[in-house]
């Protein structure tokens, strides 16, 4: 049966740029939600000071919570060999952060798309520099998990992997056991693509699952796709939603995950509009979760 975390989407910039926002505080306010875990972020401010990793893990637990995984940003595609070895290293020392943390799951991404590199040598980079990583991941008992993502905050490109095609032949590339995709619907959107085409391409290798919602200002999905798709920049057509009364067929989802036996972590990113909208599409996933899986109640 799926389990609920949620990510502070609404208080990057307080957690981890202007710093007034406490973890503490996030955590006072993510423990009252009917959610199993809270998934961290590794550019915490306060994440800085080692001694904090083994403190924040006990705060949560103290709580009744866990903290399931980790969400952090390689770059593993820049063309230069010392930039990635250190990318390499960087994603180790997450690694050894979630373990830290009492978490299972560390999110790895291919990199940015930097317009000199071909598709193939992106997928030789990307999967050169996740699978350098594994052997470690395997030692702790931490499973890397690639998100169909569209780019980080502080990247000047977006995600090389963001098009279905190229998503699917990295992850094909990587076969092992602690290795897992990480499936945002939303994300399929910014691509210009359908998120259920993705899901269907990649089920049985779906570990775990960031939950959103979009919905579009003005115009169409047409327009979207003709004008945005793989853009640069947040496509302006689409915003973030309450889960459930946005673009994604949660319904489908949910059912395509429940045929291949889904039974991971579903870390919600909403709440951008106050916790009180948190707290409803907490409570849609809630019901969806006992709708589909009734039988683990």
């Amino acid at each position: 049966m799926p389990k609920l975390a949620v990510f502070p989407k609404a208080f990057m910039q307080e957690l981890c740029k202007d710093g007034t926002m406490k973890v503490s505080e996030w955590i006072d306010l993510a423990v009252k939600l009917e959610v199993d875990g809270l998934e961290w972020y590794a550019g915490f401010l306060e994440m800085a000071d080692t001694k904090n990793w083994s403190a924040f893990r006990k705060e949560v637990e103290g709580h009744g919570k866990v903290i399931p995984m980790l969400c952090c940003s390689p770059d593993f595609t820049h063309p230069d060999a010392a930039f990635r070895e250190k990318e390499i290293a960087k994603q180790k020392g997450w690694i050894k952060m979630t373990h830290i943390l009492g978490g299972s799951y560390c999110r790895v991404l291919s990199g940015q798309r930097r317009p000199e590199l071909t598709e193939e040598e992106g997928i030789d980079l990307a999967a050169e520099c996740i699978k350098a990583c594994l052997p470690l991941a395997e030692e702790l008992g931490i499973t890397l998990i690639l998100e169909n993502h569209y780019k980080d905050d502080f990247w000047e490109y977006p995600e090389f992997a963001q098009q279905m095609d190229i998503f699917c032949k990295l992850v094909e590339r990587i076969e092992h056991p602690n290795f897992g995709v990480n499936y945002d619907p939303s994300n399929t959107f910014l691509a210009g693509e359908d998120p259920l085409e993705l899901l269907y391409r990649v089920s049985d290798r779906v570990v775990s699952m960031h939950a959103s919602d979009r919905y579009l200002k003005e115009g169409t999905i047409e327009d979207l796709r003709k004008e945005e798709g793989g853009a640069l920049g947040y496509a302006k057509r689409l915003s973030h939603g309450e889960i459930g009364k946005g673009l994604n067929d949660y319904d489908a989802i949910f059912k395509e995950l429940k045929r291949v036996g889904f039974d991971g972590w579903i870390s919600i990113e909403d709440g951008v509009d106050g916790m009180d909208q948190l707290e409803r599409s907490v409570s849609f996933l809630r019901k969806k979760i006992v709708e589909y899986w009734p039988d683990f109640i």
